[in-house]
């Protein structure tokens, strides 16, 4: 019989080890019941602030990731990293190993690394990364979740990320090409990256601020910030923390933080639905997709499979 879950004071105090156990645990036995109770009771205890990283590949969302570590660090948070690689299409593994690109210190504790594949998920969250997300963020003040690349699946991440990050470099396109890309409404805050880059940073970010104009970003209360920044030089390092912060400080008023994860908790349990039984299980759980799964999703999928499973025919 498996040893209990910790709770989550043995979870933020017992280090690398404790935590590489738990997400390997919660990878390996996904379907018990066991694990859906932890993760629902670890996800309501949540302690940081869940960071979204995305952006095309090449854009320098490592090297970013690199410096906001430091700078986390040097505030005096403690930093987890997530980092969601595509999937080998023999192993299922992550292909990429995004940690390998990250220069951190192996003996801080308040610094941990973690790749995980998007599996079938074209740049998109597993469920296991939307778990593991649930532990992070119980045990760091700071947790940085780096995807894949962009695309319109890239939406996974809005639900599960706090603020959402967008990177683009110079040269991405114009206006019109990224409200093509159907990208404009996903950010909550947005970084042209290689600002050293000088003319062509600063028509990028003007073609960024024309697409926020056009596009609907989901709250008239909160307007995108664009920044320059340079992980290379460290210019806007600081106003980019900033920004991150201010959006934070916008969450923690009058509630939005909460409903914000509760939305969240909600959004995972459909998706976990139609993952496993397509349209016509949303169809079924709508009302515990507006109840329950909204503060417990984990064991609200549990006990609706055990149901669905249960009627449907076995397996042969």
């Amino acid at each position: 019989m498996p040893e209990p879950f910790p709770d989550v004071d043995a979870l933020r105090s017992g280090g690398k080890r404790v935590l590489s156990r738990v997400l390997t645990r919660i990878e390996t036995d996904t379907d018990k019941p066991e694990t859906a109770a932890f993760l629902d009771r670890i996800a309501a205890q949540a302690k940081g602030h869940v960071l979204g990283l995305t952006g095309p590949p090449g854009v320098g969302k490592s090297t970013l990731t690199d410096a906001l570590i430091r700078a986390f660090r040097d505030a005096g948070g403690g930093v987890a990293v997530l980092a969601v690689d595509p999937s080998s299409a023999i192993t299922g593994g992550a292909l990429l190993g995004d940690r390998t690109r990250l220069k951190t210190d192996p003996n801080d504790d308040q610094i941990f690394v973690r790749s995980m594949a998007a599996r079938d998920r074209l740049g998109g969250l597993s469920d296991h990364s939307v778990a593991a997300i649930a532990v992070l963020r119980a045990a760091f003040d700071h947790v940085i979740v780096e995807t894949v690349g962009i695309g319109q699946s890239e939406g996974d991440l809005k639900q599960a990320a706090d603020t959402v990050l967008l990177c683009i470099q110079p040269g991405s396109g114009d206006s019109l090409q990224f409200m093509k890309a159907g990208i404009m409404e996903l950010p909550d805050v947005v970084a042209v990256t290689k600002a050293d880059m000088g003319a062509a940073a600063r028509r990028a970010a003007a073609d960024v601020k024309g697409a926020l104009t056009l596009s609907p970003t989901g709250s008239k209360n909160w307007i995108v910030p664009v920044g320059l920044v340079s992980s290379q030089t460290g210019e806007g390092m600081e106003a980019l923390i900033d920004q991150v912060k201010a959006h934070l400080d916008y969450l923690q008023t009058n509630g939005r933080l909460a409903a914000r994860r509760a939305s969240q908790h909600s959004a995972w349990f459909r998706d976990r639905v139609l993952s496993e039984y397509g349209q016509s299980g949303l169809r079924i759980c709508q009302d515990l997709a507006e109840g329950q799964a909204r503060h417990a999703p984990f064991s609200c999928f549990f006990e609706f499979s055990e149901k669905m499973d249960a009627c449907l025919p076995p397996v042969t």
